[in-house]
């Protein structure tokens, strides 16, 4: 009778095993295709951002597209579309594929990268010592179904090609620090497509795959099928989808809970499915009609180039995206260049095959080769914006708190107030949350500002009684944000003195100490600005270690 058992068992062991289907991808076409993913998701950033959010609820006129150059493939690596989500990459490379989702709150806290919506709102929070899920949960993020994790998920396919689970965890990890409901469905199905783009290149299967990857009774799967649904039936006139999609996601209340206007996941899903569909396997139309549907032009046809540039694979792609590419320049606020960036990938797509059940084997000619199991998705369950569930009461220890550079930041005014006495600050904007940094660049207890917008400049401020018959010099002791710069611009009774640009090459990786003479106004009480100017509006920030008149 045991030995029945026994054979009885092996029997059904064996037949699981037999019935168990896998993929196969060598490893050089699985890098060749990650890498054609990359360079999608440049080339669609690149060609439509000089178009981002300037035609809302509009269709971009076809004579304002811009017309691609292959230079343009370097415009790419100040892209915060691309940078954000390469600190997500590193979390997994220095901690390991389960890094804690507390440990990747962390990590994103202390980056120093500029940030809006979703994103911003949960750095904020994670700085304030919220740790996630609750840093994106809506009582404190009044941002959860922006677009910002749907940016930034393509790394979670490109590192788990055929393995949908994968993208789906990392989103749930990952895509809840700044994200909730839709703002995470919306990542989840971006990286479910990039999963399959690596063994299918019909559209409407990786869309479905897709599709696959989140609650079936979201709103957004309602405008996945929607949208396929309307080509379906119209397959030869986007613009009559973008209408559909207008009417629907746009100026329908029941579609705007929790919305934060055009910045919406729902919305820019809807642009870049319509990119991949009506583009129908043509790169630049894909391109370019994701583009055309404005609202946040750059990031959709991102998504949607680096989906279809999966399918071919870098050796595949026309010259024109990339023979100008430049393979030795880093990517801002991260350790990668483009073969740093793949060897990355490739070194946890081998870990997650390993741990997914699969092997690496060598073929007949030697060639090692990804074995992956298929298996069926299973997606995170329905959270709702609008109606959302229980906090989970969620902060960082102290000892976690240790851990980020920014903590304790104060109101700016307070933090000025309190370390550079005397002065004042005005019009200084949110951007990059200004106020007092801890240490920064080998300097303790520094003051961060940031301009308003581009016009308006930071201004710290007051008036000083210059003595007569004595030589008087203001020094003040700046730095800039990495590789970006500033203008310090010196005014006093509001004209203009002295410009100085603030940059790695006046402050060589630290500080510089600009000084100005006050002698010629020896005698008086003059009124002293020195502005945080915007030069080219990215990562302005100023940094002030010391003001002085000595």
């Amino acid at each position: 009778m045991k030995n029945f058992a026994l054979s009885l068992f092996v029997m059904f062991f064996a037949a699981a095993v037999f019935a168990q289907e896998f993929r196969e991808i060598s490893v050089k076409d699985y890098r060749d295709k990650m890498k054609g993913g990359w360079i999608g998701q440049i080339a669609g950033v690149c060609w439509g951002a000089p178009t981002e959010f300037k035609w809302k609820d509009k269709i971009i006129p076809e004579d304002k597209m811009p017309v691609w150059k292959p230079e343009m493939i370097n415009e790419a690596f100040g892209q915060d579309d691309l940078y954000v989500e390469m600190t997500f990459l590193r979390s997994l490379e220095e901690y390991g594929l389960d890094v804690s989702i507390r440990q990747a709150g962390i990590d994103f806290a202390n980056s120093e990268y500029n940030l809006w919506c979703a994103n911003a709102a949960g750095r904020k929070n994670l700085r304030a010592g919220i740790a996630p899920p609750d840093s994106s949960h809506p009582k404190f993020n009044k941002c959860p179904n922006d677009i910002d994790y749907q940016i930034e998920a393509d790394f979670s396919g490109l590192i788990a090609p055929g393995m949908p689970n994968v993208s789906i965890a990392l989103g749930q990890k990952f895509g809840r620090l700044m994200n909730y409901g839709d703002g995470v469905y919306g990542g989840i199905f971006v990286g479910g497509m990039y999963a399959e783009a690596f063994f299918e290149t019909d559209i409407l299967k990786i869309i479905d795959a897709g599709l696959k990857c989140i609650p079936s009774d979201s709103q957004y799967a309602e405008m996945v099928r929607d949208v396929v649904a309307w080509y379906k039936a119209n397959p030869d006139d986007w613009e009559a989808t973008w209408n559909l999609c207008q009417k629907k996601y746009r100026e329908a209340p029941e579609y705007q809970k929790a919305s934060n206007g055009g910045i919406d996941v729902k919305i820019n899903g809807a642009y870049i499915l319509i990119g991949m569909l009506f583009g129908k396997g043509d790169l630049d139309k894909t391109i370019i009609i994701s583009t055309r549907c404005g609202q946040d032009s750059d990031c959709n046809p991102s998504n949607a180039a680096g989906v279809l540039f999966t399918t071919l694979g870098f050796s595949k792609l026309p010259p024109r995206f990339t023979e100008k590419l430049d393979e030795t320049k880093k990517f801002s606020f991260t350790a990668y260049t483009v073969p740093e960036l793949l060897d990355v990938c490739e070194k946890l797509a081998r870990q997650f095959v390993i741990r997914e059940g699969g092997q690496i084997k060598k073929d007949a000619s030697g060639n090692e080769v990804f074995v992956i199991p298929v298996k069926k998705p299973v997606p995170p369950k329905l959270e709702l914006s609008w109606d959302p569930g229980p906090i989970a009461n969620s902060l960082f220890t102290e000892e976690e708190r240790a851990k980020i550079r920014f903590k304790g930041f104060r109101k700016i005014e307070d933090a000025v107030a309190a370390l550079l006495p005397g002065w004042s600050v005005k019009n200084c904007g949110p951007d990059m949350d200004p106020g007092m940094r801890e240490q920064y660049r080998g300097k303790k207890n520094v003051i961060m500002t940031h301009p308003l917008n581009r016009e308006v400049p930071c201004a710290l401020e007051r008036r000083i009684d210059v003595p007569a018959n004595k030589k008087t010099v203001l020094k003040a002791v700046v730095s800039n944000h990495q590789e970006f710069d500033w203008e310090l611009v010196i005014r006093v009774n509001g004209s203009v003195q002295k410009t100085v640009t603030i940059d790695k090459e006046l402050t060589k990786g630290g500080w510089a100490e600009v000084d100005f003479d006050l002698t010629p106004f020896a005698g008086s009480s003059v009124q002293v600005e020195l502005e945080n100017k915007a030069n080219g509006w990215m990562c302005e920030a100023g940094y002030w270690s010391k003001i002085a008149v000595e």
